[in-house]
């Protein structure tokens, strides 16, 4: 039995497990410059010491799960900001760094687990079908490079969700599905580019997706959301929410809610079931030691 099949056998046995915090929003706190339309992805390769560093504040803290810093990484953005020649070298060192960080901290269960998003800081979008053939090439990459899962990031949109999810389910390893949600007037969760959470999830529900988290998406807006899950998803729930603010793609750290406060929210949500948890943008390590904490 491999490390990710012991952690499913702990979901399924009803355990709790931590994943990491916030990465890009970390790299940023620490000063690292970003990359015009590909936001902090760049700190893989100008500051890797850094971003090795972040990585293994989370062991510490007792994240049980590392989330490679690819979100930004995708061939599209990196076109966009003057990188797709390195976009190879991009996620094969992400995935590379966050292993060094495990082995040095002899932290050999810990999963690696590559992040994908098809998000756009430019506003330029691939076409569906680059946009499949990329995250196909991206995940293989992640793959070969050692990574344990593909954890997809910011789903905001179904018909490109679906493209990705069809596209890196072709690497072998096993894939979670992570929705970025609003609330909408009438108190309905969607999507961020609108489409209904509940859509999205049955759709879901047709593929060999393993777990699906409620991320990057605003503490408050979460048990509204997972109203939404419980009806429809049969399987273990996750959720890494954020606090702050996102302002000309800088994270804004004001009016972050406090780790002793997120350990309360998320003890809420542990008791209606999620067994996954974590944290997003502006949440740090000090917010994964108070999750760890929980009973």
């Amino acid at each position: 039995m491999n490390s990710y099949q012991k952690m499913m056998a702990r979901i399924e046995a009803g355990e709790k497990i931590i994943i990491d915090g916030a990465t890009g929003t970390e790299l940023e706190r620490h000063g690292v410059p970003q990359l015009e339309n590909a936001w902090n992805g760049g700190g893989t390769l100008s500051h890797p010491e850094i971003l090795k560093q972040i990585h293994k504040e989370y062991i510490r803290a007792g994240a049980e799960i590392i989330i490679s810093n690819t979100f930004a990484t995708l061939k599209s953005a990196l076109r966009d900001a003057g990188e797709e020649d390195n976009f190879e070298k991009y996620n094969r060192r992400a995935i590379n760094l966050a292993s060094e960080a495990r082995s040095d901290m002899g932290a050999k269960d810990i999963l690696i687990a590559g992040g994908i998003s098809h998000w756009s800081w430019s506003g330029n979008q691939p076409s569906l079908e680059e946009l499949g053939e990329n995250a196909t090439e991206q995940a293989a990459i992640m793959a070969e490079a050692g990574a344990d899962l593909i954890m997809l990031e910011r789903m905001v949109n179904i018909d490109r969700m679906l493209v990705v999810l069809n596209g890196v389910q072709r690497c072998g390893l096993p894939v979670w599905v992570g929705f970025s949600c609003e609330v909408d007037s009438q108190g309905t969760p969607r999507l961020i580019d609108g489409d209904a959470l509940a859509d999205a999830i049955e759709l879901v529900r047709d593929y060999n997706v393993q777990l699906i988290s409620i991320m990057h998406t605003d503490v408050t807006a979460v048990d509204t959301c997972l109203d939404v899950v419980d009806v429809i998803w049969p399987g273990p729930v996750g959720v890494y929410a954020h606090s702050g603010d996102y302002v000309e793609d800088r994270w804004i750290f004001k009016n972050i809610i406090s780790p002793n406060d997120y350990a309360t929210v998320a003890d809420r949500w542990l008791e209606r079931g999620v067994q996954v948890i974590g944290g997003c943008c502006g949440l740090g390590a000090s917010h994964i030691r108070a999750l760890s904490g929980l009973n």
